[in-house]
């Protein structure tokens, strides 16, 4: 069985004037959400053993964030994740069969689309996770999708089974 996770970066901080999108660094909320989501894919059995990640700081971040919880993980930078589509991505995880767990980092609107994408070839196992990643695919969102093929990762063999957000483990947390 393969499984693949497809995180957005963390919250940044808001883009200014001096400052170009690629170097925009995590707010502490985003550091955060980051840690409290890596902390969520140990507990529930979905660690990563390869994470391959956008060069761009907030996503170097998150993968900072997330590598502080999960052990023996191999990360993997790559430039051409920054701003890449459902072709980039594709293309991107195909060449990672070594791998049972991989994690993807990186950025809207590419990752959202790519998630769509998968969703469109080969569903999901729950109606209402799809319904949530239709919605939105917000800062430090996770979508974990598995496949029961043992070879390369395509997207046409994964069925999506979850959607976490960080808002929602947030809430959890939350004393009432």
């Amino acid at each position: 069985m393969k499984r693949l996770i497809l995180m957005r970066h963390a919250k940044t901080e808001p883009w200014a004037e001096g400052i170009d999108d690629f170097s925009r660094a995590l707010t502490e909320r985003g550091k955060e959400d980051a840690k409290r989501m890596a902390e969520e894919l140990v507990a529930t059995g979905w660690s990563p053993e390869r994470i391959l990640v956008s060069t761009a700081r907030r996503a170097r971040e998150t993968c900072s964030e997330v590598a502080k919880i999960v052990e023996g993980e191999k990360v993997r930078p790559m430039e051409n994740l920054y701003l890449t589509g459902v072709r980039g991505l594709t293309e991107a995880i195909c060449h990672n069969d070594g791998a049972g767990t991989l994690m993807v980092i990186g950025h809207n609107p590419g990752l959202h689309d790519f998630a769509m994408e998968i969703l469109r070839e080969a569903g999901s196992q729950d109606h209402q996770e799809s319904v949530r990643l239709i919605e939105k695919f917000p800062t430090s969102c996770c979508a974990l999708f598995e496949s029961e093929q043992d070879g390369a990762f395509l997207p046409v063999h994964f069925k999506l089974t979850q959607i976490l957000r960080a808002k929602d483990l947030r809430e959890a947390d939350a004393p009432l």
